[in-house]
């Protein structure tokens, strides 16, 4: 009866929500008028020919698969590293852990300017090699990549930290033994350090893929402005529902987007779990 509250709010916050826009997706609704026609799969049919939709489709996929690999292949030695290191590894940490505590807002601001053609510290930075300034957010090849590199670099701390608590939790005594067995590095990690960290990267893969499926605010406060890309470069799919349902008032539409959105995480979840589980089978 104790946890009855916190079910409660949960259900009200989390649960009603996403089954309200389920039922959303088969009406057609201005969200000012009374009267919501049902329109059954008709959202979802429209969403097959929609140019705007399968182009953020795309872009969120390819977001969403740069971001999570990346970032996972970067973090996971980075975390064997500096788990060896006593003296500066912890001053290595923080400095990987800062920009995951700081605002988003502020954050891609902050990137804004560094990517800037003109006043950018990075084009800066490159013209002492002999690089010419480069377009990072208004090309429409290089826009999306940007916005993956800003990523990247934000969330790499909070998967560094994961990752090592779960290496300095293997216990001692399974390194041991391997080296008794004369295993090499590589197999010490293969063998040992891996399968024993399945479930902290099974986590890690499962929260980078849920966060980048939801990219919006970098997308919304990087590409405004001066510095917006051509077209739909970097258009997401939080970001169209956004503004079918805020800036056309196309509620039902907008509602069916989030459905597909909420399965595609759901599918790519599931394979995860299935992939982990899988391979310690």
């Amino acid at each position: 009866m104790a946890l009855v509250p916190i079910l409660a709010l949960f259900a009200y916050i989390r649960v009603f929500p996403i089954a309200w826009s389920l039922i959303l997706s088969f009406y057609q609704w201005d969200l000012i008028s009374l009267h919501k026609p049902f329109v059954g799969f008709a959202n979802y049919v429209s969403l097959t020919h929609d140019a705007n939709f399968l182009t953020a489709l795309k872009n969120t996929t390819i977001y969403s698969l740069a971001t999570v690999v990346v970032s996972t292949v970067i973090s996971l030695p980075l975390a064997m590293f500096l788990s060896g290191t006593t003296r500066v590894g912890v001053f290595y940490q923080a400095i990987y852990f800062l920009p995951v505590i700081t605002p988003m807002v502020p954050m891609a601001i902050a990137w804004k300017w560094i990517y800037d053609y003109n006043y950018g510290i990075l084009n800066y930075a490159l013209s002492f090699v002999g690089v010419k300034p480069i377009p990072w957010l208004t090309s429409s090849r290089i826009a999306l990549w940007a916005l993956i590199i800003m990523s990247v670099w934000k969330i790499l701390g909070y998967n560094l930290i994961l990752f090592l608590v779960g290496i300095r939790n293997i216990p001692l005594v399974y390194l041991e033994a391997a080296d008794l067995d004369g295993a090499t590095s590589w197999q010490r990690f293969r063998f040992v350090t891996l399968p024993l960290l399945k479930s902290i990267l099974l986590y890690v893969l499962v929260t980078a893929t849920i966060n980048s499926y939801n990219v919006f605010t970098q997308v919304y406060v990087m590409t405004l402005g001066s510095q917006s890309a051509p077209g739909n470069a970097v258009r997401v799919l939080v970001y169209d529902i956004y503004q079918n349902a805020f800036s056309y008032f196309h509620m039902g539409y907008a509602s069916a987007e989030a459905v597909i959105l909420t399965m595609i995480v759901l599918v790519v979840t599931a394979f995860q779990f299935g992939f982990v589980r899988g391979e310690e089978t």
